[in-house]
Parts: structure tokens; sequence; C-alpha cells
């Protein structure tokens, strides 16, 4: 045997059996390897999505409780008793009272500033609605100059602040002897409210197909009809956002309630800002009574009104 063949049989395999050998092996390491690698990317992922969940999860918890602070310590001291509501430091454990409720209800005329302030909102929001709903839907289904130009001057009196226009509601009110009316008071807070509803109102019918007027005036329906039977039935998640914010603004209103009411038109707002503050402590616990039981018909309209709202802020009833 020559020294040439000894090398040749000792020598490793070459050529395409080699690589057929070698091939699919060395695929397998590097799929191995691509595999282990996408894993370690995934878990440096989710690792790095936890923290930034639990980061901002900490982050809300304490803006919220910031935010419910000034309400939770109100209500503290609505219910303690009075000895218990001025220590230095706080006293946490008391047995709780509801007397400043009783006093508050008794003692001073929050019952009638209540109701008083219940109807103005709900007939503010009754009015804002039957005047906004038509004229959001003219603007929204109508073009030409004239919307435009009426919508932005509603924009701009909406920027005004509020003290320099409640002197000319005054002067106005006086001149026509319904100073301290509730229809005074009513007729300022949907004026003034009256481009939130606007602006609020036009998103949601633009987000009507204009499909749904044809069909019903093709159908025998006249305008007017189309807008009563088909139009505001759609519309019924962007009225009660309206109807909620409205509701809330005209509710909490201070200067224009201030401004244009003394006695048989008062609010609660102005009702709690007229009580003895810093020189009588002895109307602390009454003002946070009527601190809490002004923020519950807000809580109870939030949560009956959630549903809509959240269907009404995601951008309208009907997608075309």
């Amino acid at each position: 045997m020559t020294s040439t063949e000894i090398n040749a049989e000792t020598s490793p395999a070459t050529g395409p059996a080699a690589s057929t050998a070698s091939g699919p092996a060395g695929r397998a390491v590097s799929t191995a390897h691509l595999v282990a690698a996408r894993r370690a990317a995934r878990k440096k992922h989710d690792q790095r999505e936890r923290l930034i969940s639990a980061g901002a999860t900490s982050a809300l918890v304490v803006i919220v409780v910031v935010a419910l602070s000034p309400f939770l310590w109100a209500l503290l001291t609505s219910v303690k008793p009075f000895r218990a509501a001025f220590t230095n430091p706080p006293t946490w454990v008391f047995t709780p009272e509801l007397s400043s409720f009783s006093d508050l209800w008794r003692g001073t005329i929050f019952a009638f500033v209540l109701g008083n302030t219940l109807l103005i909102a709900v007939v503010t929001v009754l009015v804002a609605l039957a005047i906004g709903a038509p004229a959001a839907y003219a603007f929204a289904r109508y073009s030409g100059i004239v919307g435009p130009v009426l919508l932005l001057l509603a924009v701009v009196l909406r920027t005004i602040p509020r003290f320099a226009v409640v002197l000319p509601f005054y002067e106005i009110s006086q001149a026509l002897g319904i100073f301290d009316t509730r229809f005074a008071l009513i007729a300022a807070l949907v004026a003034l409210n009256m481009p939130f509803t606007l602006l609020l109102l036009i998103g949601f019918f633009r987000d009507i197909p204009v499909e749904l007027d044809e069909a019903a005036m093709i159908d025998g329906c006249s305008r007017f009809t189309a807008f009563t039977r088909v139009i505001l039935p759609v519309m019924g998640p962007g009225l009660v956002t309206a109807g909620v914010f409205t509701f809330l603004i005209a509710f909490q209103e201070y200067l224009v309630a201030l401004t244009l009411t003394r006695t048989d038109a008062i609010t609660i707002p102005v009702f709690l800002a007229a009580q003895k503050g810093a020189d009588d402590v002895s109307t602390y616990q009454t003002l946070a009574a009527a601190s809490v039981l002004l923020v519950i018909p807000v809580i109870l309209i939030a949560v009956f009104a959630r549903k809509y709202l959240v269907a009404g802020l995601g951008g309208g009833a009907v997608k075309g």
C-alpha cells in the first residue's frame, strides 16, 4: 500500500458526505442558540414591563391618596366627637358620631340649599341639552361660513374669565327684576356652559353617519323627525356625557351663584363660603359634614353614569 493510499484512508471525510453529516447538526446548534437568545430577550422585556407597570401603579396610588386626602380628612372630622376632632396630634381611634350631620340638617338651611342646588343643576342640564343638541346637530350637518364663525365666537366666550362676564349678568338681572331668582342663575349657567356643551355634542354628531339621516328622510321623515326619532336615540351616550359634565359644572359653580344670589336662590358652594370659619371652630365639623354631603351626589352620578361616560368618551355612539 502506497503512502498516498494510506493518507486517503486515514484522512477525515470530505465532500458531500461530510457536509451532510455536519450541516444538520450545525443548524440545530444555531437554532438552539437563537431560541435561547430570544427567550432571554423576552425575559428581559417582561421584567422591564413589570417594573414599568409597578412604577406606574405606585405613582397612581400616590396621586389618588393625595387627591382623596382632603375629602377623607373632612369625612373623619365630620364623624369624630367634638373633643377628638381638634386634638394635636390627631386622634385616629374614636367612636364615630353623626351629631354634626344632624346639627347641619336641623340647625341650618342646608336642606333647602341642597334642594335648591339640585333643582338649578338639573334644570340647567335640561335646558342646555334642549338648546345644545339641535344646535350641535346643525353645526355638524351643515357646512358654510356662518357655522364656524358662530362656533368660534362660542369658544371665545368660553375662554373669557368668569369674573369678566358676571358683572353684566348682575346688571341685567337687576334691570329685569330677576336678581336672586333661580331663573336668572339658570339662564347664566346655560349661557356660560353652552360652548362646552356644543363642542362636546358636535363631536358625537359627526361620528354618526349621514346615511342615517338620508335613510330616514327616504322613508318619509322630515329633517326634524329624523333628528328626534333616529339621531337622538343613537346619541344616548353623547347626551348623557354632556349632561353629566354640565350638571357637575352647574352643581359646583361658585362665582356666578355668589354674584346673582343672596338668599332665595343660594347654592351649596355659596352657603359653605358664607359660614363662619377661623373665628369659630365650633362650625368646623358642620362644614365638614356639608362638604361630605356635597360630594355624595357627584359620586352617585359618576357611579350611575360610568358606562355611559366610557362609551361616550370613547368617541361617539356609531362608527361609520
